[in-house]
């Protein structure tokens, strides 16, 4: 029996003194048992952010979640601007497994 938990977390931002302010955007988290997490960032925050933040909150090693969007696997160094995410999009966490 699985219970989906709706958490929302801001991931806190580094401090940016430029004049223009970037967008935020908020995305959803999902794991393999639909439990959903809820993230609000920068458009022009790198993802490694969020993944280590999402790991943190679930007890997880960084290096041994896998984070997809759209059936493409998310680098560390990648912003939500560069895989064209909008509010609401779904990022997929799955837990890499080992063995056969």
């Amino acid at each position: 029996m699985s219970t989906d938990t709706n958490t929302q977390e801001q991931v806190n931002e580094e401090v940016d003194t430029s004049p223009k302010k970037s967008p935020k955007v908020q995305l959803k988290v999902v794991n393999m048992d639909g439990t959903e997490i809820y993230f609000q960032i920068k458009k022009t925050t790198k993802m490694g952010k969020l993944m280590t933040a999402y790991c943190k909150k679930q007890g997880l090693v960084p290096g041994s979640v896998r984070f997809t969007f759209d059936g493409n696997r998310v680098g560390t160094e990648t912003t939500p601007n560069d895989l064209g995410m909008d509010d609401g999009d779904i990022i997929d966490a799955m837990v890499e497994q080992i063995g056969g």
